[in-house]
């Protein structure tokens, strides 16, 4: 009998090679953020004397300690690990579950494992080679980290990488869970990603109400964790074993639920859905298919809209007199004017900071809704190259009205989930909502546009449709960490949504670019379907 895990080697070899663009970039984007970060920092908080003000002020300042936690120490690296460090953990979670969905549940979805399986490949070598590509994936964030930060100080360095390379094993381990637990590839990366979503909440509401990392619901998070290994701050050595201790756990689970299901079945079965009456047309079987990451996304968007317009006004308190931070939070955001005299200017220059702080949170929302456009649009490459496109297209179902109808959810997603988002903003901050939706739906768009580009992608060059998402991880990086590195306005110009009017607070709404960028998407779009029109089908 072949051994448990013969032909784990092989497979690793394979996952590495497929993943050798995906990879490197999503560990070059998350350590870049990281490493940076005391660069920016230290032109906000030049001297000693005013990183130690800014720390004491964002430990006093709820929202800012349910945005980023609790800060333990004034030093560059310190300011760097309460910046970056939560937020780095949470992308190297999010690849890791990414990594290991892809080469189990995902290979089992498409017959690929039942071939390979059919060769002398053992029971749980595919489980195993997928843990092992997201562990060389973050022992390569975790080295890349330490030594970026290391002129910090070492022992800081190391911890912060040991705890985001942590995080992100943490949450491989949970996505190989989900994998044994779902028949569909894209459920279990929807149960590991709501794990890590809540996961934030949780570090969220703890650091919210308790200051220094202390709140029980801090330490039920693993993204807790990572803030209190207290980096650059006499760090906690021990709480690493946390992780230890669960990673550990969660992989006993997923070897054990391995071997109690046959290959391609799960504890958790699909529920069949009705043959006729509601999936009557292709547009109807599209948002069957969809429906539960439109719902998803638009609880999330509408929860993270609530929260940070409820931070709106803490932000404006916390920036004060620190005009670097203003200017960054300013070119992110727009910025309005403040007329009048005395008290009337402090009040209206609060009142501007706060809109340019609600626009750069609307734009922030446009950035990762892009991310769903492209994930939605790309549901037509996954549906087509697992054959399940066949029975369809076979009948009187043309390719246009089975691409029109995922096209459809796609961009009638993207606009649900910014209005929600939008409602949410006003509904945090307390202010007549219509602003607020109206500065997130001013982002639909660029998110479109990005959108039409996947489509074209997909119908042109199927093959080559996966770089829909390094365009759209190209315009988050931009949108998030380009003003605060002080990029060249021609460099910010690259994302579509640098174009786009910053909403509220803008002097005047110029509809100009809202109708050029929507006019490309229609373009591209158009010219994505002519596309597929003409090309063959994966055969």
């Amino acid at each position: 009998m072949k051994s448990q895990l013969a032909g784990t080697g092989a497979l690793l070899r394979l996952a590495l090679l497929r993943d050798r663009v995906m990879v490197p970039v999503w560990t070059l984007v998350t350590t870049l953020m990281v490493v940076t970060m005391p660069g920016s920092l230290g032109s906000v908080y030049a001297t000693a004397a005013e990183r130690a003000r800014a720390a004491a002020s964002m430990n006093a300042n709820s929202s800012m300690r349910a945005l980023y936690g609790p800060v333990f120490g004034d030093s560059l690296g310190a300011l760097t690990a309460w910046r970056g460090g939560v937020y780095a953990a949470a992308l190297a979670a999010a690849m890791s579950l990414i990594i290991v969905v892809r080469h189990t549940r995902e290979e089992e979805e498409t017959g690929r494992q039942e071939l390979l399986s059919a060769a002398m490949v053992g029971r749980r070598a595919p489980l195993t080679a997928a843990l092992l590509t997201a562990l060389v994936a973050n022992a390569c964030v975790a080295l890349l980290v330490a030594g970026g930060l290391a002129g910090q100080g070492a022992p800081g360095a190391v911890a912060l990488g040991l705890a985001v390379a942590a995080t992100g094993t943490f949450f491989a381990c949970t996505a190989a869970i989900a994998a044994q637990l779902t028949e569909s590839a894209r459920a279990a990366k929807g149960i590991a990603a709501a794990v890590l979503g809540a996961a934030f909440v949780l570090k969220a509401a703890g650091d919210a109400g308790t200051g220094g990392g202390r709140s029980p619901l801090t330490w039920v998070s693993p993204l807790g964790w990572v803030e209190n290994v207290r980096a650059f701050a006499a760090e906690r050595w021990w709480v690493l074993l946390l992780f230890a201790a669960a990673v550990t756990v969660q992989a006993g689970a997923a070897y054990a639920l391995a071997g109690r299901r046959d290959l391609g079945m799960s504890f958790l079965p699909s529920r069949p859905g009705p043959a006729d009456g509601r999936l009557g047309t292709a547009g109807a079987l599209a948002w069957r298919l969809q429906r539960g990451s439109v719902l998803g996304w638009s609880a999330g968007f509408l929860v993270a809209g609530v929260v940070f317009g409820g931070l709106a006004d803490g932000a404006a308190d916390l920036v004060g007199d620190n005009d670097r931070t203003r200017e960054i939070i300013e070119r992110m955001g727009g910025q309005g004017g403040a007329g009048g005299a005395g008290a009337q200017v402090a009040q209206g220059a609060q009142d501007a900071l706060t809109d340019a702080f609600l626009a750069t949170m609307a734009g922030m929302f446009g950035m990762v809704a892009a991310l769903y456009a492209v994930s939605s649009v790309l549901r037509l490459s996954g549906e087509e190259s697992g054959r399940r496109a066949e029975p369809l297209l076979a009948n009187a179902v043309g390719r246009l009205r089975w691409t029109g109808g995922h096209l459809a959810v796609a961009f009638g997603g993207s606009a649900v989930i910014l209005l929600l988002a939008g409602l949410g903003l006003g509904l945090g901050h307390g202010r007549e909502p219509g602003a607020a939706i109206g500065a997130a739906l001013a982002q639909l768009p660029a998110v479109w546009l990005i959108g039409a580009l996947a489509a074209l992608l997909y119908g042109a060059v199927p093959q080559y449709a996966a770089a829909a998402w390094a365009v759209a991880g190209g315009a988050l990086a931009l949108g998030w960490i380009g003003p605060a590195l002080n990029l060249p306005q021609a460099a910010l110009n690259l994302s579509p949504f640098a174009h786009l009017p910053r909403l509220p607070g803008a002097q005047a709404l110029d509809p100009a670019p809202l109708l050029v960028l929507t006019l490309l998407a229609v373009a591209l779009t158009a010219a994505g379907l002519g596309a597929l029109r003409r090309r063959d089908m994966i055969a």
